[in-house]
């Protein structure tokens, strides 16, 4: 039998989101602001996983994800890996992990909170679930779930 081939080539620097649950990947990128024309990146979505049945990739050339871009990663794809890259070796391998409290990701899905209006304020929300994510805005006090959340990225 023949060895299955590498179907992405390895990038020498950077960072590699592993795990992504099947199908998020473009979500990912919508937060992430990409593509643009300075990044290069490698998209691989729906492939077999040994740990799941399927999962997505994402190879972004020359860049390194801070804090905040991990914890709005972990909106749509929970279980992601993320791998930084330095001259083709990986220096530093983590799950994303949510925040106790989220400023900015996303908005409010009621129309009427203040946090939609021309105030000045930043969405805030409370963690109350991981499992499946469940949040709760701080000032109308509105319950969203994941699937709320999926429709804003």
């Amino acid at each position: 039998m023949k060895k299955p081939e590498m179907k992405v080539e390895p990038i020498k620097n950077g960072t590699v989101i592993d795990h992504i649950t099947a199908n998020k990947s473009l979500h990912v990128l919508r937060i992430l602001g990409l593509p643009n024309d300075d990044i290069n990146l490698s998209i691989a979505m729906n492939v077999h996983s040994q740990s799941k049945k399927r999962k997505d990739v994402v190879k972004i050339e020359n860049r390194e994800l801070d804090s905040s871009e991990l914890h709005q990663i972990a909106l749509v794809a929970p279980k992601a890996t993320i791998n930084i890259i330095r001259d083709y070796d990986v220096i530093s391998k983590e799950k994303v992990s949510f925040m106790k409290e989220l400023k900015s990701i996303i908005n409010c899905t009621n129309s009427n909170c203040i946090s939609n209006t021309n105030e000045p304020i930043e969405s805030r929300f409370e963690l109350l679930k991981t499992s499946p994510i469940l949040l709760r805005c701080y000032f109308c006090e509105r319950l969203i779930d994941a699937e709320e959340i999926n429709k804003q990225f």
